[in-house]
């Protein structure tokens, strides 16, 4: 018999884990051979995996920079993202630090399976959902970083004098960051661009 596909577990919910560890163990190429609750632990064990299933949000380092450390570690390393986590930055962020598959944890018991085992054959797993998401983000405008740097500032109320002086630039250049932004994000006001913002992920309040 072949050897069972290892996997490394990282959620910071011990219940989550356990759930999770009985629905992989279930099948009889599959087996769970570690867990973690933290971006620390994961980095921190000695385990041998073959796949990592990891959340997005954990303490002592999250999933998207433990992805970055996993990968530099071992440019095999294959890392599918389970997480509640569903906007277009997130996605992003995950797949561009070197994830092969997201998932969010509505999904099914086979879906997961199968998204195992094709993340274990080298294969990217991305529901249509999450492809639709990544494909609005990619032909999307990117804001700069000064734009980004305006619309965090405007998601904290401050006026244009306020975010003139924070940034060291004149309101005549806050003015022109902020329609710039008001263009790439389809948006006609300040209210409509941090909403807009908060749902994709650009920003977190």
């Amino acid at each position: 018999m072949k050897k069972p596909i290892r996997i490394f577990l990282a959620d910071d919910h011990p219940s989550l884990r356990a759930g999770l560890a009985a629905i992989l163990n279930s099948q009889p190429d599959l087996k769970v051979v570690a867990e973690a609750g933290s971006g620390r632990e994961v980095m921190a064990s000695k385990e041998a995996a073959d796949v990592f299933i990891m959340d997005l949000r954990m303490p002592d380092g999250d999933g998207v920079q433990t992805i970055k450390a996993l990968v530099a570690r071992d440019a095999a390393a294959k890392v599918l993202v389970l997480t509640t986590y569903d906007n277009e930055e997130d996605i992003f962020q995950a797949l561009e630090a070197g994830a092969r598959g997201y998932l969010l944890k509505d999904t099914t018991k086979e879906e997961l399976v199968a998204a195992v085992r094709q993340v274990h054959q080298g294969e990217r797993y991305l529901p249509q959902n999450i492809a639709s998401r990544l494909a609005d983000r990619v032909i999307r405008p990117n804001l700069t970083p000064r734009e980004l740097d305006v619309l965090r500032l405007v998601s904290r109320g401050r006026t244009n004098k306020e975010m003139a002086s924070a940034m060291f630039i004149s309101e005549e250049t806050v003015k022109s960051h902020m329609k710039s932004l008001f263009q790439k994000l389809g948006v006609h006001d300040r209210a409509e661009a941090v909403s807009v913002s908060l749902q994709r992920g650009l920003i977190r309040l």
